[in-house]
Order: C-alpha cells, then structure tokens, then sequence
C-alpha cells in the first residue's frame, strides 16, 4: 500500500425514510462500522409529493420517491462502499436497481413487509415545512422461521434470517441473500439490524430542529 493510503474501513449502511402524515417523507443514511460506530451520516430535507405527482405516478410513486429521489440520492453522498445496506421500509428497496450494494429489508418482529410502510406518526415533532421537491442533505462525515408475505406485485418476499434479525429482498432480487449472507461474516449474529433506524430517525428530528 502506498505511503499515506488509508484503507477503508468495514461499513454496513442504514437506509430509513420517515413518512409524516403532515410533512412528508424525510430520508436518513447511517453508514456504521462492524462494532456499530457511525462513519457518516447523511439525511434529506422535508419532501412532500403534490397531487398531479400523485395522479401521474400512482402506484409507482413510493417506490420512485423513496428508492430515487430520497434513497439514491443519499447514498450516492456517501464516500463509502457498504458490504450491505439495510432499510426497514419496503418501497426503498427500489434503490437496489441504482447500486452495486446487496439491499436487505429488516423486518420488525411479526411484521410482513406490507404492515411495515405505515407512516411514522409515532416520530412526530416540531418540524419545519417541507419543500415540494427537495433533497438537499445536511451531511455529516464522522470519523427464516416465517412465512413469505406478498409483495404488492403479488411475488412473495424472499424472508430469511441473520441471528435473531428477520431480513428480507426484493423479489426480484433472490439472488441477493446469498451475497448478504456471506458478507455478513464479518458481522457479529448478536448485532441488532433494527437500533440503527432508531438514530437516524432522532438524528432528524434534531437536524430539523438545529436548522430552524
């Protein structure tokens, strides 16, 4: 290696988009180390689609939105290649088609991948408005037990298993799952796929409101 090189290090990226009944979709990036430190992170500002959007693109407008508009964009931002990203809703999935990255789906427990894509009421705050068609980013660089569940095609949800976290592809993506599961060697069993959602989703909220 040559005098002044760095190796990069062994990340796993995270992948989340929050849907607010009120202010729209809001994407965040974790990108973490093996041991669960953060590397990068990356988040979108509020988008909210308007209603020819809605009309013109119907069914195909969530996984547009989430998979190119806010999911690309912000992987494309970061500096790192992943061995995997994972998302916890299904419509990001889309991204799959824009990456060389295997794709993984982490499902909540008892969760089918539809019941997932619920809006994220729950994570409401204080937020400013959105913009109609924005994705400008704050970026920050720090240094199967289960059934298969449809997919709204009607191609069942290739689900199987990393420790006790329920994962998942793209139905079109089969082939996936042995790539995850190989590069998910370097992964302790005992690393818990759903947490990192939890900071990006608090990471947002105080992004929005730092930049009030």
């Amino acid at each position: 290696m040559a005098t002044g090189q760095r190796k990069s290090p062994t990340a796993v990226g995270f992948l989340t988009v929050l849907d607010h009944s009120q202010h729209g979709l809001m994407g965040g990036y974790l990108v973490l180390n093996t041991t669960g430190r953060p590397l990068e992170f990356h988040c979108t500002a509020p988008l909210k689609p308007n209603r020819a959007q809605q009309i013109l693109y119907g069914p195909t407008l969530e996984p547009y939105l989430y998979g190119e508009q806010i999911g690309h964009a912000l992987v494309s931002k970061s500096s790192l290649a992943p061995l995997v990203i994972f998302t916890d809703r299904p419509p990001a999935l889309a991204v799959r088609t824009m990456v060389d990255v295997p794709l993984a789906l982490v499902l909540l427990p008892n969760n089918s991948p539809a019941e997932q894509n619920q809006p994220d009421d729950r994570h409401n705050s204080d937020l400013s408005s959105p913009r109609s068609a924005d994705t400008n980013a704050a970026d920050y660089r720090i240094d199967a037990a289960h059934e298969p569940s449809m997919a709204a095609g009607g191609a069942p949800f290739p689900l199987f298993m990393f420790g006790r976290n329920r994962l998942s592809v793209s139905p079109d993506r089969d082939s996936d799952r042995a790539m995850i599961q190989e590069r998910l060697a370097e992964l302790s069993e005992s690393f818990d796929l759903a947490e990192p959602f939890d900071r990006i989703r608090e990471a947002i909220e105080e992004a929005q409101r730092v930049g009030r």
